[in-house]
């Protein structure tokens, strides 16, 4: 069993009165966030740790508690311990801190206690210390028998420290945080504006990751750009998605209407919002409409392919167009399935990959070597995908 405890007992830096876990992170409140990472790592029970409970941190354990997960409020390492199955697993985050799913996944593997480090030149402000050169960086696996042993302690020790303390006596290992993993989006933050700023780090790390290099090169800088700036204005998520379909609409008009190269470019700029939007909702907890975009993107591309082939096949009274259409969209469709998270390359097709190769094509208006340019991109991908399944072990 794999329990989540969070600590939210510390005021704002720059607000009194206002706890840090409740503090605006990118359209949630940080806590929300936390909760996120600890459910989406497998956290099936989770235990907020208080020192009083406010407005603004009861609605977000409401919120919380709305995604599947029990919640419990507890204010002492007593009460904690009363509260965790003695067989469990606690995935423990400090007070404040900002991470990723993909930093959460280097402790939810099986094994004994273990902490997140980072050498004491690398800490962030409000990493405690847990050696001579090295400090805790706020993620911690522990055994539930950690927090029984801080219950036993006196009360009026301080809960994280003294678990931390606990924890780093008990010989727990260390598990060193790559720098290049966090992407610069971890550490401990209280202050209201330096925590927008980390969102929007946080923002950029999540549309960093694609391999193929039309998202990589392209999309994901662009995404990089619009994001912040949408961030500060507090754009809603249903305004980008709807901006994504407006375009995607004009876009299946215009190669309706036999303008296929304005077709296909409002095609690309539809996924590029789909892109934006699909992290902005990802990160405001909207995940419904993250998962809409995320799927319009490839639906996008294969109805811009499936339609110009019908249109070039109406133009010329031949079927050349649907079939070549039909394939380049199955070929596709095969080679993404082929491929799975993970394993794609560098150069392998991709949505707005297929797109960019018709884009050209289309201006010179040739667009049924567009789609046979389009296919056979997909093709190879396709065959280098199967040729990668029989590869592995």
């Amino acid at each position: 069993m794999l329990a989540g405890l969070i600590f939210a007992t510390d005021d704002a830096d720059d607000r009194v009165g206002t706890l840090a876990a409740t503090l605006p992170f990118g359209g949630l409140t940080l806590i929300e966030f936390q909760a996120r990472l600890l459910i989406g790592a497998g956290v099936s029970q989770l235990l907020v740790v208080v020192t009083r409970l406010t407005p603004e941190l009861l609605g977000a354990i409401a919120r919380i508690g709305r995604r599947g997960a029990s919640v419990d409020v507890v204010r002492t390492a007593v009460e904690a311990a009363d509260k965790l199955h003695p067989l469990a697993r606690v995935l423990v985050l400090a007070d404040g801190l900002v991470t990723t799913g993909d930093v959460l996944s280097l402790l939810t593997e099986e094994g004994g206690d273990a902490l997140l480090t980072v050498s004491d030149l690398e800490a962030a402000p409000g990493f405690e210390r847990v050696g001579a050169e090295t400090a805790w960086a706020g993620v911690a696996r522990l055994d539930a028998k950690r927090v029984a042993e801080v219950a036993a302690m006196p009360k009026d020790y301080d809960f994280q420290s003294t678990l931390l303390r606990v924890a780093a006596q008990g010989e727990a290992a260390h598990v060193r945080l790559p720098a290049a993993l966090s992407g610069g989006a971890h550490g401990i933050e209280r202050d209201s504006r330096a925590l927008a700023a980390r969102g929007t780090i946080m923002l950029a790390v999540l549309v960093s990751k694609p391999v193929v290099w039309a998202d990589r090169y392209i999309l994901a800088p662009l995404a990089r750009l619009a994001l912040p700036p949408l961030m500060a204005r507090t754009v809603h998520s249903m305004a980008v998605a709807a901006s994504g379909i407006v375009l995607g609409l004009a876009a299946v008009a215009a190669i309706f209407f036999d303008r296929a190269a304005p077709g296909i470019a409002l095609a690309i700029l539809a996924i590029l919002v789909f892109t934006i939007g699909a992290a902005l909702s990802w990160l405001r907890d909207e995940e419904p409409l993250a998962a809409f975009q995320r799927n319009a993107i490839p639906g996008m591309a294969a109805l811009a392919a499936l339609l110009l082939g019908h249109v070039t096949s109406t133009s010329d009274d031949t079927a050349t167009g649907w079939t070549l259409g039909i394939a380049a969209v199955v070929a596709a469709a095969l080679a993404e399935r082929a491929a799975g998270p993970g394993a794609k390359r560098r150069w392998w097709g991709s949505p707005v990959a297929y797109l960019l190769i018709m884009l050209p094509l289309s201006i010179a208006g040739m667009p049924l070597i567009a789609l046979a340019a389009a296919g056979a991109y997909a093709t190879t991908t396709l065959a280098a995908a199967i040729e990668g399944l029989r590869d592995r072990p």
